[in-house]
């Protein structure tokens, strides 16, 4: 069996924040799977992370004491050929594209003596709006590997079927009913124990992750990625919602990604395009400063246990960083630092104690406890974040 790590690599993980603050690039959804998930699916073995040290003790790396592993770099997306290129990896050897490792055999702390670079232009996540400009063509790819062989679940006929209902695929005790799904965009994928409600209108490329529930009428475009026990309504366009995350009213949000345990509250808009159709800059962590994209359209990117309160109005290409609280008139900054709590009339510092004990009530809801490995973590993020408010 492989010992396969996926390594959080520099300057990339910095690039990935406020998303990466919480969890090792691997863990981070893009399509139906998160880049770990993909990984496991299409090269099975154990699987361990290289993270920062304040992440190791809750994702621990697993080295083999011989010195064989195979180390990954944790933001490229796993390919065929890929995956057949480091089959044939012997120890001390890497592949390679652009002359950045993908993948090399040896211990952690080895460096390769052979690189190979591959043939293709491999799927790889950058900056935090790659989430969802790759979402439609991850939905697509995870789809057909998760489904190959396998049959759907039946579609009542009380829904509304658009294009080939081959592209549409529903794990067991998935409710689907009265709903309209326009598959011609792309596939459709309704995960175990999932709700559409009824009236909502779904074009694909699609997906409902496990015990995810989208309220009636809601309408959503892809590329859209509902991640696991979500609940989402209103209308979304092409956002990435990586799991336990509730945007349940309506309200609009598109080119977007959020964290875990973050809340959209009723009537909360979310701007993906600026009024002179100009090309927006976006928060950078490592360069503290806005940067160009290249992008028209970019909405929102949330740290986990974030929150907005009704009516909460965001600017477009916004980052907001882990535990923040907006609420208020008026369009908040694009750049809210972590643990920060009002409006657009000013900010000021949630207290530890405070943040903590909102999300053990949060989790709690959930039926899950906040660990103290959890709590640590936060702890640290306090001190690493302090320096951007």
């Amino acid at each position: 069996m492989l010992n396969i790590i996926l390594k959080d690599c520099q300057p990339t993980r910095d690039n990935l924040l406020p998303l990466a603050f919480t969890r090792p690039v691997a863990d981070l959804r893009t399509g139906i799977l998160t880049i770990r998930e993909k990984w496991e699916t299409m090269l099975p073995g154990v699987y361990s992370y290289l993270t920062l040290d304040y992440l190791s003790r809750k994702y621990p790396c697993i080295n083999n004491p011989e010195g064989d592993n195979i180390i990954i770099s944790a933001h490229y997306l796993p390919t065929p050929n890929i995956i057949r290129c480091i089959k044939k990896l012997q120890p001390g050897e890497a592949i390679t594209y652009n002359g950045e490792i993908i993948a090399a055999r040896g211990a952690v702390d080895s460096t390769p003596a052979l690189l190979t670079e591959i043939d293709e232009i491999p799927p790889v996540i950058k900056n935090l709006y790659d989430l969802f400009l790759l979402n439609g063509i991850a939905i697509e790819f995870d789809f057909n590997l998760i489904t190959k062989g396998r049959t759907s679940a039946p579609l009542s006929t009380t829904n509304t079927i658009i294009g080939d209902p081959g592209k549409i695929f529903i794990e067991e005790d998935a409710t689907v009913e009265g709903v309209t799904i326009n598959a011609k965009g792309g596939p459709v994928y309704i995960g175990k124990g999932a709700e559409i409600m009824e009236g909502s209108c779904i074009r694909g490329p699609f997906a409902l992750c496990d015990h995810s529930e989208v309220k009636m009428g809601a309408k959503i475009f892809g590329a859209t990625t509902v991640g696991p026990h979500c609940k989402v309504g209103g209308e979304i366009s092409n956002t990435v919602f990586i799991g336990y995350s509730n945007k349940a009213h309506d309200g609009f949000i598109g080119n977007a990604v959020i964290g875990e345990w973050c809340n959209l509250a009723a009537g909360c808009v979310v701007s993906n395009l600026k009024n002179d159709y100009s090309e927006v800059k976006l928060w950078n962590y490592p360069a503290r400063r806005f940067l160009r994209t290249g992008l028209q359209f970019c909405g929102l990117f949330m740290g986990d246990h974030s929150k907005t309160g009704i009516n909460t109005m965001i600017n477009t290409a916004t980052v907001v960083g882990v535990g923040v609280n907006l609420h208020g008139a008026g369009y908040p900054r694009n750049f809210v630092p972590s643990f920060m709590e009002g409006s657009a009339a000013g900010l000021y510092e949630v207290p530890a104690s405070k943040f903590l004990d909102t999300a053990r009530k949060v989790m709690a809801r959930r039926n899950i406890t906040l660990s103290q490995v959890d709590a640590d973590i936060f702890e640290t993020l306090y001190k690493i974040t302090d320096d951007f408010k």
